[in-house]
């Protein structure tokens, strides 16, 4: 079918955990990060063992957000896995548990996976699970639970879907919930993910067989706000598609269309990077950086900032109400609407926030840019 194929494995906490012969995950983080490192060996011997038995080369890529903080080392972890795909290689992709930390982890392989896809800008991302699709709730607790099979749209959640039962394994971590975030992260990114069953690798080409040459989607038939009764009602004509082609049953969370869809950079800075404050702003600044023109952040939209954080590291931006004195209005809510590197610290931007540029050298001494954020460090979810 001409697609190249990376794997993102878990497993090198439960490999270790056999050789060892320990029981149970210990709590203690300097003992999981140990028998990480005896897993993590011993587990890509185990791919490179089952990819030998094809005539088929492995290479280990192990990661953590740190390796990927920078934009020039984000492209040099897409450089390195293209090239290992245009010599025929197949990349193992896995979190580096051994050195890994809660503040620089990627948390579960969904979320790796959904990055390390929108890192190469893969087509599919395959999210493999023990159950052969998402359904409107537990089907080994609810007899009446009902397959999903299409999700054109998450950003307005799924009608009807219980995704709180279940969970991920001990040794392991993630569940459908997990999944969801990831498809949520590729779909914004313009690859489409498919959930499906584990156990059956073989289905996977009749999958991408089937969306490439007989899926049809009409979006005017089926608005991402509908009602629960036409969600279920997208559904069962999606299920007997998929009986009249003889199609494995699976999830399809559809990708943006390119007018919607993140740029690699923008997916970098809201999804690769870890924030460290905030930054508020009002509704007006807001609606101006989201014009055509795409402004920069200056200091006169800067309201107020919130926790501490040096230069070129990756801040939450939010809005909030301006009062006639310029000062934050606490009494109204606050909100989350993207993300930016700024130019400034936290102590520089506190002392310019709500001047105008040419003030900058002023109050400071000195003037690094006369932006807080240059247009191409900053990044918004899709708008619809």
């Amino acid at each position: 079918m001409g697609h190249k194929v990376i794997i993102v494995s878990s497993g090198g906490i439960a490999v270790g955990l056999d050789a060892l012969n320990i029981p149970h995950k210990p709590k203690q983080l300097s003992e999981v990060q140990a028998i990480a490192a005896v897993g993590q060996g011993r587990l890509i011997a185990r791919w490179n063992m089952l990819f030998s038995q094809y005539g088929e080369e492995t290479a280990q890529i192990l990661l953590t957000r740190n390796d990927i903080l920078r934009w020039n080392q984000y492209n040099n972890a897409r450089n390195t896995i293209n090239e290992l795909l245009a010599m025929g290689v197949i990349p193992i992709v896995n979190e580096n548990d051994t050195l890994s930390i809660s503040e620089i982890e990627f948390g579960d392989n969904d979320t790796l996976s959904a990055i390390t896809a929108a890192l190469v800008g893969a087509d599919f991302l395959f999210l493999l699970t023990d159950v052969d699709c998402l359904y409107t709730d537990n089907p080994r607790t609810n007899p009446n639970a009902r397959p999903i099979v299409l999700v054109p749209e998450l950003s307005e959640g799924l009608p009807g879907v219980n995704t709180s039962s279940g969970s991920g394994s001990e040794v392991g971590t993630g569940g459908m919930r997990t999944k969801l975030i990831a498809a949520d992260l590729a779909s914004n990114a313009g690859i489409e993910t498919i959930v499906m069953k584990s156990d059956r690798p073989e289905y996977v080409p009749a999958i991408v067989d089937y969306i490439q040459h007989h899926f049809h989607f009409n979006p005017p038939c089926y608005a991402g706000n509908g009602t629960q009764q036409q969600f279920l009602e997208l559904q069962d004509a999606e299920l007997e598609q998929l009986r009249h082609h003889n199609v494995p049953l699976h999830t399809k969370f559809l990708a943006n269309d390119n007018k919607h869809k993140l740029k690699n950079r923008e997916f970098w800075i809201l999804h690769g990077l870890i924030t460290k404050g905030a930054i508020i702003i009002d509704e007006n600044s807001y609606d101006r950086l989201l014009s055509k023109d795409k402004a920069s952040l200056t200091p006169n939209a800067v309201i107020e900032v919130r926790d501490n954080f040096h230069e070129l590291e990756c801040v939450d931006l939010k809005i909030g109400k301006r009062l006639p004195s310029g000062d934050l209005d606490d009494s109204q809510p606050i909100q989350c609407v993207g993300r930016v590197r700024s130019n400034y610290t936290s102590l520089e931007l506190a002392k310019i926030k709500g001047l105008p540029s040419e003030r900058i050298h002023d109050v400071l001494g000195y003037s690094v840019s006369e932006y807080v954020a240059h247009r191409e460090n900053i990044a918004f979810p899709p708008q619809f």
